[in-house]
């Protein structure tokens, strides 16, 4: 048997172990990562840059230098992780996230951001009636800043930080979950799988503002609101002027906040019960339900029956979409 015949036989051999050895982890196909390594990969990458980023800066500046610093440290991590994940991970375009910042784009995130302040003014609202929250003052809490300036830097913070959110459990996870599952169950079970798994993760993240198991449900509702929304759309203006400004206007403008101290545009005391008016309190689960519900309503005015997006459970970028589904 000669040299170059155990050869030829050696290769093809070595070849197809090599693929078997991968093929969990790699779409040969596809030439990518497989669904649940996509999905969890921004999240774990972008958790360790800012775990080297921020201890760094807070041992450097102090207030109210630091949230400035912070804002911009997480805006250039939000801006990497979208765009090594496009180029590196999942081989698409930055717009097939649904982050195609045009015209209708910004449309659809004021529409996100109108519904979240409106929501806001009507549970404090319902808190000012039943005696659970008083009116005490406007504009305070800015500190050793201008009070516009305070506002400002605290936006920054916020926007940015609610966007990479966005983009990490909807845009990056829920995507890729939905890819994954599409094929081996129906593309509407497909994207309900990915809504609740990455809602769950969602929820699970927030464990740090948890002091009772039942305040999962909070996070978990907010997941599902804005998980159901993107795959409904395949864009993440609604769910990411939803949140953004869900969380600005609950503890910037209407004083609502416990678990972060920002400047207030009202300065509210909250005396009623915490079950009912602390953030994951039961009047906020209510307004956060009747958000998600006026989120679909929109939905439905703007672009017909409610149906799952194509853009979200089928991938189209580095070319069409293999045989091997999903994975």
């Amino acid at each position: 048997m000669s040299p170059n015949s155990t050869a030829n036989r050696t290769v093809p051999t070595l070849r197809r172990a090599w693929q078997w050895l991968v093929w969990p982890v790699w779409n040969r196909d596809q030439r990518r990562l497989r669904a649940p390594l996509r999905a969890v990969a921004p999240l774990v990458c972008s958790f360790l840059a800012l775990a080297l980023l921020q201890p760094a800066i807070r041992a450097q500046f102090d207030h109210p230098v630091v949230e400035a610093v912070e804002a911009l440290a997480l805006a250039a991590v939000l801006v990497g992780t979208v765009l090594g994940s496009a180029r590196l991970l999942d081989r698409r375009p930055v717009a097939d996230y649904g982050l195609s910042l045009d015209r209708q784009w910004w449309r659809s995130f004021a529409v996100g951001g109108a519904v979240a302040t409106a929501l806001h003014a009507g549970a404090l609202a319902v808190a000012v009636a039943a005696g659970w929250a008083t009116i005490t003052g406007v504009a305070g809490g800015a500190g050793a800043l201008p009070f516009p300036a305070a506002m400002a830097v605290v936006f920054a913070y916020v926007a940015v930080a609610a966007s990479w959110e966005e983009f990490i459990f909807r845009g990056a996870m829920l995507s890729n979950l939905a890819e994954g599952a599409d094929g081996y169950v129906p593309r509407w079970a497909a994207a309900a799988v990915a809504v609740c798994c990455s809602s769950a993760v969602f929820a699970a993240l927030h464990a740090g503002k948890i002091t009772d198991p039942a305040q999962y449900g909070y996070y978990l509702l907010a997941g599902l609101v804005l998980g159901g929304v993107y795959a409904l759309t395949g864009d993440l203006a609604l769910p990411m002027g939803f949140h953004v400004w869900y969380n600005y206007a609950m503890s910037a403008v209407f004083g609502l906040g416990v678990s972060q101290r920002t400047p207030e545009l009202l300065v509210v005391d909250l005396v009623g019960p915490t079950r009912w008016v602390g953030e994951t309190g039961l009047l906020h689960v209510g307004f956060a339900a009747v958000g998600g519900v006026a989120l679909l309503a929109y939905v439905r005015w703007r672009d017909g029956p409610l149906r799952v997006a194509d853009d979200v459970t089928r991938w189209t970028g580095g070319g069409a979409k293999s045989e091997d589904t999903g994975t």
